[in-house]
């Protein structure tokens, strides 16, 4: 266990705190566990939890939880730009950033629909947003590089063509996966070769601008892209309905007066 724990220590001091990194990591800690703790709260909310506190009012006007976010935020980076900051205090900082950057983005899809969509299916929206967050932070922390960019400068004249020769196949294939409609793939690929390549030989979602292009005489391929989707967006909206609780359920459509019963 002691050699377990020292190896865990340096490791950690060798990758994250000799780098530089700590804060980024802290920062990514922060936005996690603010989305985390708050959606738990709106979830308690939603379900009228005796014991936990209400939402926040001032004055008969309610306080969204992005408010508080976008506060945290303007004050941590106003002190790290204001004050010179390094050691604890730069990563406490982060750390604050993140909790603001996790408030914000748990209410996105407000922000975008300029209306309270949070718990319906435009409200979805937010749990993307912070998992594009998550992932672009995390790509950061662990030094990706996109599209294999390393080393071009001070390779040899013949190794830096085939680098650059590396970096556009890398970017085509992230292109087509995005205009397949995948746009996770598209993200992990910049750093992640293997994902652009999967996602550009796979079947593209049905609505999205390369099958409209190349399925359009192609029934049979349509139709297999319509069935994959559907079995993924179920997949999906389940993964979705367990981080961010289920929507709101969808009210009937009025009926026309003379319609019969």
């Amino acid at each position: 266990m002691a050699w377990s724990w020292s190896w865990l220590t340096h490791s950690y001091q060798e990758q994250i705190v000799a780098p530089g990194k700590q804060a980024v990591l802290l920062l990514l800690v922060g936005l996690v566990l603010g989305f985390a703790f708050i959606r738990t709260s709106t979830r308690l909310i939603r379900a009228q939890v005796r014991w936990w506190p209400g939402n926040v009012s001032a004055g008969g006007v309610h306080l969204h939880h992005e408010l508080f976010g976008v506060l945290i935020m303007l004050v941590a980076g106003t002190v790290n730009f204001a004050v010179r900051t390094d050691g604890p205090a730069r990563d406490l900082l982060a750390f604050a950033f993140g909790v603001g950057a996790g408030l914000v983005l748990d209410e996105f899809a407000l922000l975008l629909h300029l209306e309270d969509v949070y718990w319906t299916r435009q409200g979805r929206t937010s749990i993307d947003a912070v998992l594009v967050a998550v992932a672009g932070t995390g790509m950061l922390l662990v030094g990706a590089v996109p599209f294999g960019l390393s080393g071009i400068s001070d390779a040899e004249a013949s190794a830096r063509w085939l680098a650059v020769a590396g970096v556009v196949v890398n970017l085509s294939l992230s292109v087509v996966t995005a205009l397949k409609g995948k746009p996770w793939l598209a993200l992990l690929s910049v750093a992640v070769s293997l994902a652009g390549l999967l996602g550009a030989i796979r079947l593209a979602a049905p609505d999205s601008p390369w099958a409209r292009r190349f399925y359009r005489d192609r029934p049979d391929r349509r139709r297999r892209a319509t069935v994959r989707a559907t079995r993924w967006t179920r997949r999906k909206n389940r993964l979705v309905d367990l981080l961010g609780g289920p929507l709101l359920p969808t009210p009937p459509p009025d009926r026309h007066p003379d319609a019969p019963d």
